[in-house]
Order: C-alpha cells, then structure tokens, then sequence
C-alpha cells in the first residue's frame, strides 16, 4: 500500500490532520484498510543480523511489528533495541513497554528514545510478574500501571511535559496503544475496562489470542454501545490469534499461560486432525476469516511463536490483505524513485 504523500518509501510520513504520528500503521487504520501486525521474538543474542533475519520472515505481509518487552518475565534483547534495528531500515515497529521493569523516569526516557529512532507506536502493558520468568529473584518495579503510563506518555505528546511538570522541546509523535483480554472473566467488566484505556489515551488495541469469535462478537457489541467505534477520536481493535502447534500444547496453554481461553471444542478439533499441526494452522485461517466480519474489528495480529513460517500462509490463504503489499525494505528501490540520493540518504528510520 502506497500513499500519495509518502517521500521516499521506508521514510515517515507527513502526519495528517486528525493523526498524531507520522507512522504508517495509524495511516493504514485510519484509511480503513484492515491491518495486519505480528511480533518478533527478540534473540537471546547482540547480533543485529539476527534480528533482520526474524523481522523479514514477515516481509510483504504485515502492517507493523511487535519488539516484546520482556514476555512471560524472560531477558531478551530489549524492545527498544529491537525497534531502533527494524526502524533505521524502514519497518513499521510497535514498542511494548512493561511497567514491571521501569520507574517512570527511565519510561519516559525510553518514550523519547525510541520515537526519536523513528518508533511511531507505543504498546503500553502492565507486564508479568517477575515469578514467571528466569529472574525470579529480580527485584520488580511497577511504579505504573498500563493506565497511568498511557496517561503519562499521552501528556508527553499532547503537552510536550514530563509528569513532572517540565517542558519537553520536541513531543514524540506516537500512537498509543494497549492489550485487551474480551476471553476471560470477569466478562461484564472488560469493554468498561477498555473504555478506561481509550480516556487515558488509547487508540488501537491489541487483543489476547481469539479462539472463541463468539465471545468477541460479544465484546465488540459491548464495546460499540460506548461510543468509541465512532468519530475522530475512534479506537482501532485488532485482534490477537496464531496457530496451535497440537492438542498438547493448546492443553498446555490453557493450564499455564494466564489469560488465555481455549474452548473444550477446539482441543476436540485438533484431537480429531490426522495432522495436528497443519489443523492448528486451518483453525487459525477458519478464525481469521470469520473474526474479519465482526463489526468494530480493524485488524488481526498474529502471534505465532516458533511457527513464524506460517504467518505467511495464514495471510494468504485468508487473502485478507486483499492485494496490498505491505511495505518492507526491498519492495520498492529508494535510489530508483530518487536517483540523486546517496546510500547515507537511504532510508535509516522507519514509519512506525
């Protein structure tokens, strides 16, 4: 997908009237095109090569990319490190930032650091306790929650001052966003506590993975009778799925990672399948197609942990993208549309 304004592809855009960064995710959204996103794991590793070689798995398919935080407690390369490789060659990142690991000083330190690298995306998370990780032992932070760091990152760009008062010289440009859980009780309470998140600055949602396109139907009618589907200051909602490796694994989520629901009927599906693996994948296609159709819904992000090589497929078996190419370094040649231009001048930070 290619906008009229765009300079050079890989380049930030100018930012429009009624958008609040120059990044291309929030341009897809915003046009109303479905988005596509995914995440990369981060290496346990210095080497930027093996980050580059993650990110162009998803090459032509997705909108942006998630640099976790840090998930389930674990040290990885750290996200703003991951988005500072993938924007200077023109990805569209998106920077999970946990609150488990920050006071608010080095949070809004790191805002300004990453936006100034060309991250256009912020995803604002409350994090896993350290328990669940490597580092136990680790000391943890919490001196914010998802809620008050969307507050406090809103007013960074908004005001351009820190929570404490003092001016900022030039605001980050970012488009915040947090998580959303529709899939787990208490049921009633979540399209209110996502409302929260939309008054304290949110404007694009990402969701814990989808296995029960019932219950989200549910919660995007829940959420359209607030009001924030609609008007300038609309939020985007994309929803989180990926493929289940077997029976055994989804019964290993279900039991041990917090906050994910997989019906009965779904286990059941897989038990069933001749190939577990590639009926997981079908489940994920079958999902993606029919979540597609639920109003309110302005993209999926797939999460596909050591199946990476099957985003691809997903995506185009679905033919969501509906023949947009997202973009990606290579897609188009930078020197062609400008042949004045010297490698220093090739693009080196991205449209988030």
């Amino acid at each position: 997908m290619k906008f009229d304004d765009e300079p050079v592809p890989g380049y930030s855009l100018p930012i429009l009237p009624g958008h609040v960064s120059p990044g291309r995710l929030e341009r897809v959204l915003r046009a109303g095109r479905f988005a596509l996103t995914t995440e990369i794991d981060p290496p346990d590793s210095a080497d930027p090569a093996e980050v580059l070689r993650r990110a162009a798995i998803f090459d032509g398919y997705v909108d942006a990319i998630n640099a976790t935080d840090g998930s389930g407690a674990n040290c990885h390369m750290s996200s703003v490190g991951v988005c500072s490789l993938l924007t200077r060659v023109g990805y569209a990142t998106i920077l999970q930032m946990s609150c488990r690991d920050r006071n608010r000083i080095a949070m809004q330190g790191e805002i300004l650091g990453a936006a100034a690298m060309g991250a256009c995306n912020l995803l604002c998370l409350t994090g896993d306790g350290v328990q669940a990780g490597d580092h136990p032992q680790a000391r943890p932070v919490f001196d914010l929650d998802a809620m008050s760091q969307l507050e406090i990152a809103r007013r960074m760009r908004d005001e351009g001052r820190f929570e404490s008062g003092r001016a900022i010289t030039d605001p980050p440009r970012i488009f915040l966003g947090a998580a959303a859980n529709p899939f787990v009780p208490p049921h009633a309470w979540r399209a209110l506590r996502l409302a929260k998140k939309v008054a304290a600055g949110a404007r694009f949602f990402q969701t814990q993975y989808c296995f029960d396109p019932q219950r989200l139907r549910d919660f995007m009618a829940e959420v359209a009778d607030l009001g924030v589907l609609e008007g300038p200051d609309r939020v985007f909602v994309l929803v989180g799925m990926g493929p289940l490796a077997s029976a055994r694994s989804a019964r290993w989520i279900r039991e041990h990672v917090p906050g994910v629901h997989i019906p009965d009927a779904v286990i059941r599906r897989l038990e069933g399948a001749r190939d577990q693996r590639a009926e997981g994948e079908r489940l994920c296609c079958d999902i993606l197609a029919e979540v597609r159709e639920i109003e309110g819904v302005s993209g999926a992000h797939i999460m596909a942990y050591r199946q990476e090589h099957t985003v691809a497929r997903i995506i185009e078996e679905t033919g969501v993208l509906e023949g947009r190419v997202p973009w990606y370094p290579g897609r188009d040649n930078p020197a062609e549309l400008n042949p004045e231009a010297t490698e220093a001048e090739l693009p080196a930070s991205g449209t988030g």
